[in-house]
């Protein structure tokens, strides 16, 4: 089983917290020209391959529905998803993409505060995000999936309290929950002096992830990877590929791949990624292979992500002294042939993963 995943990388605006490739929408045919390109290029390696799921990020990848048709125009897979923002999502849009096979979307929904949606750049209402959900659920698709976003600047207990319950009300089936993290390269870093002051302290926090954990549960969707939520049936299918190691390919600027044991990154720039193709090249700037075992524990330091664990069979003897050390200090736990994080392990998933990939 493979995945694949294409990245379009076109928005209306870069949010101030974004830090991955995106350009202004506009021009969308030179790109869709060159997807088309590189998916013509990579055809043998996949064609006797069956496909488990087809990924579309971004960017925001609704604002090409062109591009997803040609895509889609080719090839099929079990779970279809496509990335949206709220105001963005219509019943034209929706019952357009359920045609062309769609069966999952995912909303970029970040908050139910209209006040901190205002603070994260972002131009759509709470209504317009709930609206959004039930929008997409009357086209036909009722799989969705919500992004939400904590430990912002300027946001309280009480208010990320409000955004949790009324968002497991919300005909949804996932939910992908992330804490606020200032990247190198955007308007957020460059601020970060004037925004640190605001943002939430470290009890603070903590008791928003404990609240929302618990919430969810309560709700029915739970958690089976650090940051990701699921109604019985629905666990991201492509998602859980990454934490467990499954092949997959990336197309369009930007986007990763991993396959046969070697990670590559296509350019991260829209003119060159053309003209690589125009040339009949691959558009890969960056490739790495690990030697063994650095690239088991990587491997396990993913595989930890997932709720369930990892398997112990056939570790080599550094690899479980490693894990023993993490057992001692308290950050897994083992049972029956299985490893997994305790609560405080996943409380400090960054600390346990640096300890498992450390040469």
């Amino acid at each position: 089983m493979i995945s694949l995943y294409f990245h379009f990388p076109f928005c209306t605006r870069k949010c101030p917290y974004c830090h991955f490739y995106v350009i202004p929408n506009r021009n969308q045919e030179p790109f869709i020209k060159a997807l088309i390109k590189e998916w013509e290029l990579r055809l043998p390696w996949i064609e006797n391959r069956p496909l488990t799921s087809l990924y579309f990020g971004g960017g925001t990848p609704s604002l090409c529905v062109e591009g997803i048709r040609q895509i889609l125009k080719r090839t099929h897979a079990p779970e279809i998803t496509v990335e949206t923002n709220p105001e963005d999502v219509t019943p034209e849009l929706m019952k357009t993409l359920h045609g062309l096979g769609v069966n999952r979307i995912s909303i970029g929904v970040q908050t139910l505060s209209n006040p901190l949606l205002k603070h994260l750049g972002r131009t759509h209402t709470a209504q317009q995000a709930m609206d959004a959900a039930y929008i997409t659920q009357e086209a036909g698709i009722e799989n969705i999936s919500i992004d939400l976003m904590y430990e912002l600047p300027h946001q309280t207990l009480e208010m990320w309290q409000d955004t949790v319950k009324t968002a497991a009300a919300l005909p949804i089936t996932h939910l992908s929950l992330y804490n606020l993290t200032i990247e190198p390269h955007t308007l957020f870093k460059k601020k970060e002096e004037m925004l640190r002051p605001h943002l939430p302290d470290e009890e603070t926090c903590a008791a928003m992830l404990e609240f929302a954990c618990n919430y969810f549960e309560s709700q029915g969707l739970h958690r089976y990877e650090i940051s990701a939520f699921a109604r019985k049936n629905h666990v991201s299918i492509h998602n859980t590929g990454y934490w467990t190691g499954r092949e997959f390919i990336g197309y369009g600027p930007s986007a990763f791949s991993y396959w046969e044991g070697k990670r590559f990154r296509n350019v991260c720039h829209q003119n060159r990624y053309l003209k690589a193709l125009e040339g009949g090249k691959f558009p890969v700037d960056f490739e790495e292979r690990l030697p063994f075992p650095a690239s088991l524990h990587e491997q396990i330091a993913i595989g930890l992500r997932m709720l369930e664990g990892i398997s112990l069979n056939n570790l080599p003897q550094e690899t479980q002294d490693r894990l023993a050390d993490l057992d001692h200090q308290g950050w897994i736990v083992y049972r029956g042939n299985h490893a997994r994080l305790t609560e405080r392990g996943r409380l400090f998933y960054d600390t346990v993963a640096e300890q498992i990939i450390d040469e």
